[in-house]
């Protein structure tokens, strides 16, 4: 994907700055004090030293998926690893492109369970696409594990403190909110799981969308049927279900066939 020159600089992060990341005014107070915290205090200046040496950073909004989704309005969890490392890519929601770009292919795998568990395809909020700001906005909050990653390198900001901030967050819903799903997809989003109360919540774990682990036992995560779980675990709770998405079938395979 090929962006205009007006677009390069809005597609990745100019300062690391937490004033510039603005956040639902429910997390304010969780994610000033891990800024404040020796974790965020060392995060921060690494993040500064390396786009003082150049480096590539996405995304432009780290903390995304905190402004779109309130702590109050949290009905599902789904948690990522670390943002799409191509430029154009990330937009601060775990597992969502923005508009126009070609569907990755975990996404693609999600999209597929999607429409094999429920029916449905990818949302068209109101284009078809991969962006997820939809469903973030209907309270599922797409968090990764780690919220920033250097241009093409996967990875490349594990371990320098955003766990420390992600772990707040999911701690934070598990023992504040009632009845919340938490689908954990992989090994990395399965590690948190003792952060959550299973007692309180639904808890659905299952392999990494990703085409290497997709289709592997023990738990392969086409045909987990953690959409319809999720839906009928809402309505045993008297309420209403999640709208994942609206588009017709022949739609999505229009545009998977673009790619």
């Amino acid at each position: 994907m090929s962006l205009f020159p007006e677009d390069v600089a809005a597609s990745q992060l100019q300062v690391a700055n937490p004033a510039a990341w603005p956040v639902a005014p429910g997390w304010q107070a969780l994610v000033n004090a891990f800024f404040q915290s020796p974790e965020g205090v060392r995060l921060l200046a690494y993040v500064c030293q390396r786009l003082a040496a150049g480096a590539v950073v996405f995304p432009p909004q780290p903390l995304c998926a905190l402004e779109l989704t309130p702590p109050e309005s949290v009905r599902l969890v789904i948690l990522g690893q670390d943002p799409y490392h191509g430029r154009g890519q990330a937009e601060g929601l775990a597992f969502s492109v923005g508009p126009g770009v070609p569907l990755p292919p975990s996404l693609r795998n999600i999209f597929k369970e999607l429409q094999r568990d429920l029916g449905l395809c990818a949302p068209d909020y109101p284009h078809p696409g991969g962006s997820l700001t939809e469903w973030a906005k209907a309270g599922v909050l797409l968090l990764n594990t780690c919220l920033t990653v250097e241009e093409g390198q996967a990875g490349s900001h594990q371990g320098q403190g955003w766990e420390a901030l992600t772990d707040a967050v999911i701690q934070h819903l598990s023992q504040r909110c009632e009845r919340l799903v938490f689908m954990l997809w992989g090994a990395s989003a399965q590690a948190k799981r003792g952060l959550i109360d299973d007692a309180r919540h639904l808890v659905l774990t299952a392999n990494h969308p990703s085409p290497l682990s997709a289709l592997r036992p023990p738990t392969p995560f086409l045909g987990c049927n953690h959409f319809s779980q999720t839906q009928a675990w809402f309505e045993s709770l008297g309420q209403a279900p999640i709208q994942f998405g609206r588009m017709p079938i022949l739609n999505f395979h229009r545009t998977a066939a673009k790619e």
